[in-house]
């Protein structure tokens, strides 16, 4: 089964002051399944997994009542607010709908660096743990640091990485980078998403983020990466069959069948 591994799905009207801004004519708009059905026929992906995009409960709720309408949805990564008095609570709550397969705070957004390092989500993660739900971390480089720090405090949690934590491809900035992802990589719990690399790059030619999608497969192995789309934001550098052929041709055919699927029906048990 081919599976994209993230995808992102929202209406405008309840993104007010929110992310992404008008200039971005290309994703400033509502995206919802029927606007994203005609790129899985295309390439022959079969089911998707549905990540949030505002730090909402709202937000979640409205993913996750898609994925009650659209079998190819085949489980959501919604958010909660971490380090709130009711987030056990809350999370206890969300995990009763079964395509609630992870969770993911906005790192990337947040003004502390450090902000994952930090005990007072042990409650929060303890119900994670306890609901059998993943970690997504929408990361910079900046931040892997702490994310090492947050994987090593909860050995038992399944993370991923989204986006190879958006290495800053367009200005070339490799080492530091690989640095960091390779001390992640030695840990067993943290996985990795081939995904937003275009993005990052602002450059759809294969020379451009091939060191890094192979950077990817060689720290965290065939057994660790999974591919996701990053649409609509994808629309942002390239388009959903291109970025698909151009993944596909950077992955051992060996790898093909775990990278394109496997992998994400192994972590995030759907």
């Amino acid at each position: 089964m081919i599976i994209d591994a993230h995808q992102h799905f929202w209406l405008m009207k309840n993104r007010e002051g929110q992310w992404p801004p008008p200039e971005l004519a290309a994703i400033h708009r509502d995206v919802l399944p029927a606007d994203l059905e005609p790129h899985l026929a295309a390439t022959g992906v079969q089911g998707t997994v549905l990540v949030q995009s505002l730090p909402s409960v709202e937000d979640t709720r409205f993913m996750l009542d898609l994925a009650e309408r659209h079998d190819f949805i085949l489980g959501v990564v919604g958010w909660v607010d971490l380090k709130a008095p009711d987030a056990p609570a809350r999370i206890a709550e969300l995990a009763m709908h079964p395509k609630l397969k992870g969770l993911r705070p906005m790192l990337q957004d947040l003004p502390e660096d450090g902000w994952i390092d930090d005990p007072a989500l042990d409650p929060a993660i303890a119900a994670m743990l306890e609901a059998d739900l993943r970690f997504d971390a929408l990361v910079l480089p900046r931040h892997l640091a702490a994310l090492e720090a947050f994987a090593r405090r909860h050995p038992d949690l399944a993370i991923v990485i989204d986006h190879a934590a958006k290495p800053v491809i367009a200005k070339g900035l490799y080492s530091d980078w690989r640095h960091s992802m390779a001390r992640l990589a030695r840990l067993a719990n943290v996985w990795c998403k081939m995904s937003g690399l275009l993005t990052e790059a602002g450059d759809q030619r294969p020379e451009a983020v091939r060191p890094y999608a192979e950077t990817v497969l060689d720290l965290f192995g065939v057994n660790r990466v999974m591919w996701g789309s990053d649409w609509p934001v994808l629309n942002l550098a390239g388009t959903y069959d291109g970025w698909f052929d151009q993944a596909r041709a950077m992955v051992p055919e060996a790898a093909l069948q775990d990278i394109f699927g496997g992998n994400a029906q192994r972590f995030y048990r759907l």
